[in-house]
């Protein structure tokens, strides 16, 4: 990813969390607890993050977090090109009375959480519980706008300007110098030398630059005369504050030891079953979800969201990785979203198969999770169904939409078949890694856009000629008439749109970006609603 991508990336998320309260936070005894749930989320996707966090209406405040709360908190900042159009993330927020920042989040693959505690101790926070995920991977931007937005409701302070800018710049920096040496001994640098800095109350720039050059030293993190500066920079406004250090230091020195390896699971929240940290339902994300937590610092490595190398980065929606380096370590290089084929090619778990595929039994799904497998196997229905003309399978897996409305001949339909299920089982086993937003996507989840653009090529729709092997393109050729590829496409589509709850069918909005709709009481509900409208009847159940 080009660095100017990841610096607005970065500027989103810092500006959402940042806040600093001008008084210190009082005792909460009467402090609620606040779910914010990303507007562009279907209301099937909202349900299950409801399900993760094992709450419903009646037991908190659901707030919605839109596009246009994320463009109002970085128009300052960002080109609201850079923002993007969907808000998808989610976060669940309780102020607490001690115990510093805990911070768990789940399916976000830029934010991390000791960014996200380390930053809100910046900010004033002293502290709170935060739980900040996503039904798919995403960055996490909108997540943190909610986080700001939920702290401010659940507690009833008003955050500062001035410190929640200081913590955006600190996101900044942070996440830029994470861009050259990983998140972890960015954060390491960065968070030792506030700690230092704030605990003597050191003003002067000559001993700063002092204090994050030995501190890079020591901890064997290299740095540019640039990143020093930019860094000494931050920390001289920083120390200009009236920071108590007492205050901050339980977060400061948590954070600090989950970055440098010196930390163990605490045992403190898991005893408290009102904890919302350690309780979640981590079924509801199904499988392969990527996972860290202050509390656990072991969780980042062992759901493979740590960072060890320094070398990813990370747009805001959907996820992309341009280092080709998947979150296994395995690499497939891909090239501009071009999904890797699964058998015959790439079997989607790191191994390579030069076997032909004949025959749809010979798609390896060993190494799939159980939802994932669940999926394939519909799909595997759906194109018997389709494509070979079996009605009770289409039946079985669209219901009422059911409609066989083009016949293919026996070799043509497991030629097709084998094809969409390649390119699907690919996109299952790589995860949504491998997809870099262009600008035409007509879904919000990640694994729809890049099914639509592998099925277009597939069914020779609006082709541009990109120099791929033609294989992959056009399959069905002169065999197939134009309309009939047109209506295969559509009903191949609509099964996914099925399969995923979501539609394409879509209307401009005022600044001429595309809003997803899934069906009509979704539209209702997200609509124009501001962001503090609670849910009165909204059921979590799926």
């Amino acid at each position: 990813m080009k660095k100017g991508k990841l610096l607005a990336t970065l500027l989103c998320s810092a500006s959402m969390v940042m806040g600093s309260m001008v008084p210190t936070v009082p005792a909460m005894a009467d402090a609620m607890k606040v779910v914010t749930l990303g507007a562009d989320l279907s209301d099937e996707q909202k349900n299950t993050m409801l399900k993760y966090f094992k709450v419903d209406s009646s037991q908190v405040q659901i707030i919605y977090v839109t596009n246009q709360d994320e463009r109002d908190h970085l128009s300052s900042y960002v080109p609201l090109e850079q923002i993007g159009t969907r808000t998808v993330s989610c976060a669940y927020v309780k102020p607490t009375t001690s115990g510093g920042i805990k911070v768990r989040t789940a399916n976000l693959n830029w934010v991390t959480c000791n960014m996200i505690a380390s930053s809100l101790s910046t900010s004033g926070v002293t502290n709170c519980e935060v739980v900040a995920a996503c039904p798919f991977e995403v960055s996490g931007t909108g997540a943190l706008t909610g986080i700001q937005m939920a702290y401010e409701t659940a507690s009833g302070q008003k955050l500062d300007e001035t410190k929640k800018e200081l913590a955006t710049e600190e996101m900044v920096v942070t996440g830029n110098l994470a861009d050259s040496v990983g998140q972890n001994d960015a954060t390491t640098v960065i968070n030792q030398a506030k700690m230092q800095v704030i605990a003597d109350n050191v003003q002067n720039a000559d001993d700063i630059y002092n204090i994050v050059v030995n501190i890079s030293n020591n901890n064997n993190v290299t740095l540019t005369d640039d990143e020093i500066n930019t860094i000494v920079n931050l920390l001289q406004q920083i120390s200009q504050q009236d920071y108590d250090y007492s205050e901050m230091q339980e977060t400061l020195e948590r954070v600090n030891d989950n970055v440098t390896g010196k930390a163990e699971e605490s045992s403190d929240s898991s005893d408290d079953e009102d904890s919302i940290v350690d309780n979640v339902d981590q079924s509801a994300l199904g499988d392969n979800v990527i996972e860290s937590s202050t509390e656990d610092p072991g969780l980042a490595e062992e759901t493979g969201a740590a960072d060890e190398s320094g070398e990813e980065s990370w747009e805001e929606f959907p996820a992309s990785d341009d280092s080709g380096e998947n979150t296994d370590g395995s690499t497939d290089e891909p090239a501009d979203g071009d999904i890797s084929e699964v058998g015959g090619t790439d079997t989607g778990d790191g191994s390579d198969s030069s076997e032909e595929i004949t025959d749809i039994s010979q798609l390896n799904t060993d190494f799939l999770g159980d939802d994932a497998k669940a999926k394939f196997e519909k799909a595997k229905t759906f194109c018997q169904g389709e494509y070979s003309g079996d009605e009770d399978a289409l039946y079985e897996v669209m219901g009422d939409d059911a409609a066989v409305t083009v016949t293919l001949d026996s070799d043509t339909a497991n030629k097709l078949s084998i094809k969409v299920l390649q390119k699907y089982l690919g996109i299952l086993g790589n995860g949504a890694v491998s997809y870099q937003e262009d600008g035409t996507e007509k879904y919000i989840t990640p694994e729809l856009n890049m099914l639509d653009k592998e099925m277009k090529k597939l069914f020779g729709i609006d082709v541009i000629d990109d120099g791929e092997s033609s294989e992959d393109i056009d399959v069905l050729g002169d065999a197939v008439s134009s309309d009939d590829k047109d209506t295969l496409y559509k009903d191949t589509m609509k099964f996914f749109e099925k399969l995923y709850g979501e539609s394409s069918e879509s209307s401009d909005s005022a600044d001429g970006s595309e809003n997803v709709t899934t069906d009509e009481s979704a539209t209702d509900e997200v609509g124009d609603e501001s962001y503090d409208e609670t849910i009165d009847e909204e059921s979590y159940e799926e």
